[in-house]
Parts: structure tokens; C-alpha cells; sequence
């Protein structure tokens, strides 16, 4: 064997083991992260994206210090879970940035033991969130492929959040009334069922507008008298409501 030919071996077998090195390097899934890695991020999440946009509830700090985003994402996304943007979640559908989800949660003002029915349960992150923050959590999803999948993971999860496959316009007359209402998704007017499910000094909150552009953030609350104070926390943007709401 010519000296020529056994150094081109060892040169391509050095090749081989690099390349290979490189994919090991590079290609490590991020479920191989550490969890103090993770958690690390999610406290950087809340000092950068929530404290400092004044997001000061101690139940939903702690909230979310609790629970890990990245366990409600694609695999395919998960390396973005504690980035403050919205990610795709399939069938179309989105789990908005954490901030979003901490201020509708701080204006509801929940207590602990406090009952919220929740419209678009999505990722279920939302509804992880409101429950880790010491609330009775009843969420409707009208995507069956979506509330199957977050029913598995909550079951995972040992979260006793109850879901129900439905046009959550209507809202869930079984478990009515409740303390708060939030809808996860774009409205274009406030749906009456549920403003009748909604106890005396409860608060309703959702993405009120044009479903197709922008919104305007919308907390409704219902005085004793069954009269409504409606407050504006300005434009947002979520995808549409469906069922009901588009008809």
C-alpha cells in the first residue's frame, strides 16, 4: 500500500470523526438543556419582559416562575419558549408572549380559589398560569385536535384544569357562574352568554375590534346592578375567535 493511499485514508477518516463531532456539536436537542438552564431563562424572562413593563401581582410572578413554557411549545420551538413573542402551536393557532399573558392575568385581580372560565384554551399555557396562581380554571377550546392535545398534557402535568371541546361563545352553563372571564382570542363584540355567567363585581377581559387587524385590550366589569364599567389597555393584536363570534 502506497504512502499516498494510506494518508489520503487517514486524512478522510480525520474528516469523518470531525464532521461527526460537529453534528454532535451542534445538533443537541433542547430537551438535553439543563432544567437550572431553563429556569435560569425564565427568571431572566420575568426581569426583562414583565417587571421592568411593570407586571407587580406576586401570584403571577410566582406564576410564572412555576410554570415552564417550553413544556406548552413544539419541540421544534421550544429553543424560543422564554422569548417574549408569540410561537406557532399548530391548527393555525399561536401562544401569545408572555407578557400578554401576565397582563390579562394581573388585570383580572384573581384570588386565590378564585373560579375563571377561560375561551381559547390553545397551548394551555394561559390556563396553567391562571391555575398556578391559586384559581378554580375552566377552559373551553373549540380546535378538538388542540383540546385533546392540552387535555393529555395537563393530565401529564397533574393540573386539575377542566377542558371542554365547544364554541366557548356560549360559555360552560354546567360549572356557571364564575368570578372572571377571559378570552384568548379576538372578539368582535362581547358575547351576552357570557356576561350572564359572570357573578356580580366579576371581570370579563378579551381582545375587543376588527378581528382581522388590531384590537384593543378590554376588561368589563359587572357591578352589582348588573351595569358594566368597561376600561381600555390598549391595542393588541390575537388571532380570531371562531364559531359563533364570525356567523
Amino acid at each position: 500500500m502506497s504512502c499516498f493511499f494510506k494518508r489520503g485514508i487517514y486524512f478522510r477518516m480525520r474528516f469523518v470523526v470531525t464532521f461527526l463531532l460537529i453534528l454532535e456539536l451542534f445538533f443537541i436537542p433542547f430537551s438535553d438543556i439543563s432544567a437550572s438552564d431553563r429556569k435560569h431563562d425564565r427568571l431572566k424572562m420575568i426581569k426583562q419582559d414583565l417587571i421592568h413593563r411593570d407586571i407587580r401581582s406576586p401570584l403571577v410572578l410566582k406564576a410564572f416562575e412555576i410554570v415552564e413554557r417550553h413544556r406548552f411549545v413544539p419541540a421544534n420551538v421550544q429553543e424560543y419558549a422564554y422569548e417574549d413573542r408569540p410561537l406557532p402551536i399548530g391548527e393555525g393557532q399561536t401562544i401569545s408572549q408572555p407578557y400578554m399573558v401576565a397582563l390579562m392575568s394581573q388585570l383580572l385581580d384573581l384570588k386565590v380559589g378564585t373560579r375563571v372560565l377561560e375561551i381559547g384554551t390553545g397551548s394551555g399555557y394561559q390556563a396553567a398560569i391562571l391555575q398556578a396562581m391559586g384559581a378554580e380554571v375552566y377552559s373551553i377550546e373549540i380546535i378538538p385536535a388542540l383540546a385533546n392535545r392540552t387535555t393529555k398534557l395537563f393530565e401529564s402535568l397533574n393540573l386539575p384544569v377542566k377542558i371542554k371541546n365547544a364554541d366557548g361563545y356560549f360559555g360552560w352553563k354546567e360549572y356557571a357562574p364564575f368570578d372572571r372571564i377571559i378570552i384568548t382570542a379576538a372578539a368582535n363584540h362581547i358575547p351576552r352568554p357570557l356576561i350572564d355567567q359572570l357573578l356580580p363585581d366579576g371581570k370579563l377581559i378579551l381582545p375587543l375590534g376588527n378581528t382581522r387587524f388590531f384590537q384593543t385590550l378590554t376588561l368589563v366589569t359587572l357591578d352589582k346592578k348588573g351595569k358594566t364599567r368597561i376600561e381600555y389597555h390598549g391595542a393588541v393584536r390575537f388571532v380570531p375567535m371562531t364559531g359563533k363570534m364570525l356567523r
